[in-house]
């Protein structure tokens, strides 16, 4: 297949790591527990079935966690991805509610709406809710796709549908721990 020229004309161009969620001063903490996937190892791509709906099934990828820090209430799951060639970083899951007693998500629950009760979703672009798997444009190189979970010590009390900002505003000041997980996704 020959290659994009949009995809090639904004290779250079990259929204940055430092526009994700993870490198808001208010969001900082320790990282205390780990994030993992058996469907894809830290820094490796992620499988093709995880795919945004326009080229895949669009199913999440599970997940799993060691035991968060004590004290933690509840958990706010935000996958971004960085490598989008505009401003800042591109929203592929904002999930709200995650009980801190699971050890995990198993595959597909980021789906809307989720099997996992009191799990709610955030708002994506353009008001979309629930995992949209990796769809970056066709030559423009490896996108990463950052996993960020938040552990709180409170309940996030924000309602489904809530933005990505009002999310970071409800989680400032009480992010007791975090684990990330980067998997990566390319489309000749």
């Amino acid at each position: 297949m020959p290659a994009n020229p949009i995809g090639v004309l904004l290779r250079n161009r990259r929204a940055g790591h430092h526009t994700l969620a993870w490198a808001r001063p208010e969001l900082q903490a320790p990282e205390n527990f780990t994030l993992t996937s058996p469907a894809f190892d830290h820094g490796a791509p992620i499988p093709a079935k995880h795919r945004g709906r326009v080229f895949g099934a669009n199913i999440s990828p599970a997940l799993a966690w060691t035991r968060p820090p004590v004290g933690t209430v509840d958990l706010v799951l935000i996958v971004e991805d960085p490598d989008v060639p505009f401003g800042t970083a591109a929203i592929h899951a904002l999930a709200l509610g995650v009980d801190p007693a699971l050890e995990g998500l198993p595959e597909n629950a980021l789906a809307n709406p989720s099997p996992i009760q009191g799990l709610r979703h955030g708002k994506g672009p353009l008001g979309r809710r629930g995992w949209a798997g990796p769809m970056p444009v066709p030559s423009h190189g490896p996108h990463a796709y950052v996993f960020q979970l938040f552990a709180l010590d409170r309940r996030c009390e924000l309602a489904a549908g809530a933005t990505l900002d009002q999310v970071v505003t409800a989680l400032a000041g009480h992010v007791i721990g975090r684990a990330r997980l980067d998997g990566t996704y390319e489309n000749r």
